[in-house]
C-alpha cells in the first residue's frame, strides 16, 4: 500500500483502538508497526474488546519506503524512538499529521519533518490496554480533542474529529488544543512520578497524604514552565483539576487529589497508569521526550524546577537499572533554542 487516508504510526492500544474503528467504518487505514506486533496485526487483524467488540483485517507496513502518501497521520507510539521513526516517514506526503502522545515536545517533531502547517495538537482522554493475547482492552471512550497549534477552529481540524467521531472513538474539534495539552502534561508528570516509584495501583498513591504532597508540588513547578511560556492552564482538560491545584492553598490541593484517590477506591480500584504497565511489562519507559523535555526547557528558561529534575533522575535510573535494560547512551536529549 502506498496510500492511505489515515496512517497511523503503533500498533498499541490507542492506535489499534483508533485503526479498528476507522477500518470498520469504511475509511482506508494503514498500520504502522515491526516485530512480534506487525506480524499479530497481519495474521489475526485488530481485535478490540471491552467497550466494544471489533475484529477487523488491518493492512500492515513494516518498511516505512513502501508508503508515499497520507491524507491523515496519526502518531500513536511510545515516545522513545519518535524522532527516528518519523525521519523514516520524511518522503512521504502528509496532508496533515497529529500525535497522541503523552507530553508537547510530540509537535515540535512532527513540525521538524513535515512542516508546521500540517501540523494539529491532540491528546486522548481515552484508554486502552494491549494484552498478552494480542487483543487490545478499550476501557474509557470520554474524547480525543484536536486542534490547531496557533488556536482557533478549522476545517480541516472540524473535518478529521468528525470522521473520527463517527468512526467510533470520540472526538471533538477544540479552539485550545495547545493549554489542553499543557494541562495534561503537567498533570501527567506527577502521576506518572508517583505511578512508577510506588508501583500502586492509581487510588492508593492518591489517597495517601505523603504521595499527594509530592504530587501538589510536582504539579506547581511543570505549571510554572507552562506559564513562563506564556501558556494558559485548563480546568478539565486533564485527569486532575490542575488550576486548582495550581491556586488554591496547598492543604487545600491536597485533599482534592486525596478525595479523588477515594472515589477511584470506589469507582476503579485496579486501575494502573500505562507507565506502570509498561515498566511491569518490562518496555522502556517514557522519559527523555517528556521528563527530559520539560527539564531541559527549564534550564533553558533559568526556570528552577528541583522536584521535578530529581524525578527525571529517579525515572530515568528505574528505566535503565531493571535487568535486560540495555545501558543508557551518554549523551541525553537536547532541547534547542529554535523548538
Amino acid at each position: 500500500m502506498d496510500r492511505a487516508e489515515f496512517v497511523i504510526l503503533g500498533a498499541g492500544a490507542i492506535g489499534s483502538i483508533l485503526g479498528a474503528h476507522l477500518a470498520r467504518a469504511g475509511h482506508s487505514v494503514a498500520m504502522l508497526a515491526r516485530g512480534d506486533r506487525a506480524r499479530a496485526v497481519e495474521r489475526e487483524g485488530l481485535r478490540i474488546k471491552g467497550l466494544v467488540d471489533l475484529s477487523v483485517p488491518v493492512p500492515v507496513i513494516s518498511d516505512h519506503a513502501q508508503l508515499r502518501t497520507a491524507e491523515t497521520l496519526i502518531v500513536a507510539m511510545k515516545t522513545p524512538g519518535t524522532e527516528a521513526a518519523l525521519a523514516r516517514l520524511a518522503h512521504v506526503e502528509v496532508g496533515a499529521a497529529f500525535s497522541i502522545q503523552n507530553g508537547v515536545m510530540k509537535n515540535e517533531l512532527l513540525a521538524r519533518v513535515f512542516g508546521s502547517d500540517r501540523v494539529l495538537g491532540a491528546l486522548a482522554d481515552t484508554s486502552g490496554e494491549l494484552l498478552p493475547s494480542g487483543e487490545v482492552l478499550f476501557t474509557r471512550n470520554v474524547n480525543l480533542p484536536l486542534g490547531e497549534l496557533a488556536g482557533g477552529i478549522s476545517e480541516r481540524a472540524c473535518r478529521i474529529a468528525r470522521t473520527i467521531d463517527r468512526a467510533g472513538v470520540r472526538s471533538t474539534a477544540v479552539a485550545d488544543i495547545v493549554s489542553r495539552e499543557w494541562s495534561k502534561f503537567v498533570v501527567w508528570l506527577g502521576l506518572m512520578s508517583m505511578s512508577v516509584t510506588t508501583r500502586s495501583v492509581t487510588w492508593r498513591y492518591l489517597a495517601d497524604e505523603d504521595c499527594a504532597w509530592v504530587l501538589v508540588r510536582l504539579v506547581r513547578e511543570a505549571a510554572a514552565l507552562a506559564r513562563a511560556q506564556g501558556v494558559a492552564l485548563t480546568e478539565g482538560a486533564a485527569a486532575l483539576p490542575v488550576t486548582s491545584l495550581i491556586d488554591l492553598p496547598e492543604q487545600d490541593a491536597i485533599q482534592i487529589i486525596r478525595r479523588i484517590g477515594e472515589d477511584m477506591r470506589r469507582r476503579a480500584p485496579d486501575h494502573r497508569m500505562s507507565s506502570l504497565q509498561d515498566l511491569e511489562g518490562g518496555r522502556p519507559l517514557e522519559v527523555e521526550e517528556t521528563f527530559g523535555y520539560a527539564v531541559h526547557r527549564a534550564a533553558q528558561l533559568g526556570l528552577p524546577v528541583p522536584l521535578l529534575e530529581a524525578f527525571y533522575h529517579m525515572v530515568a535510573a528505574i528505566d535503565h537499572a531493571r535487568p535486560g535494560r540495555p545501558q543508557p547512551a551518554q549523551d541525553r536529549l537536547i532541547v534547542t533554542e529554535e523548538t
